[in-house]
């Protein structure tokens, strides 16, 4: 069938997919999000001030992360580099938007977080995807890599 006799192709049918309040987790269901402990460990790479001012002056945006896991949940964790240098759920601050969303697996997300993965060639394979700017999503590598060293220590 042609698309130039005027019919369209069926569509395609789509897995269910259930996005879940993170703020509303159990403790039982942040089990289903092992790498949410990832983002305690940045917000601990943030923690003194002049840690957060120097993020701050080199990110210059809001990321947000969205998280998927093996059971097709998405959760999603924001940094904000633009203004407060914090960390927090959801896709950005209140009344905020994010510059740069990263789009991964849960486990590509851990892998990322403990070294194992570099962001630059999960993005290469597909298993990362950057909405917004990708020379901006560079900006956040540094912060990761305090995050990484935490969890060394």
């Amino acid at each position: 069938m042609s698309l130039k006799e005027g019919k369209q192709l069926p569509a395609l049918p789509q897995r269910p997919r259930r996005t879940v309040a993170v703020a509303d987790l159990s403790p039982s269901a942040v089990d289903a999000w092992p790498s949410s402990a990832a983002f305690d460990l940045i917000s601990a790479a943030l923690g003194n001030e002049a840690e957060r001012k120097d993020a701050v002056k080199k990110g210059g945006a809001i990321f947000a992360f969205t998280l998927k896991n093996d059971k097709n949940e998405t959760a999603s964790w924001y940094i904000d580099l633009k203004e407060t240098g914090t960390v927090g759920k959801g896709e950005a601050p209140a009344g905020k938007k994010a510059g740069v969303t990263l789009v991964t697996s849960d486990v590509a997300f851990a892998q990322l977080i403990s070294g194992k993965a570099n962001a630059q060639k999960l993005w290469m394979s597909g298993k990362l995807k950057v909405k917004g700017g990708v020379m901006k999503a560079l900006r956040i590598e540094p912060v990761l890599k305090r995050a990484q060293m935490k969890a060394k220590l």
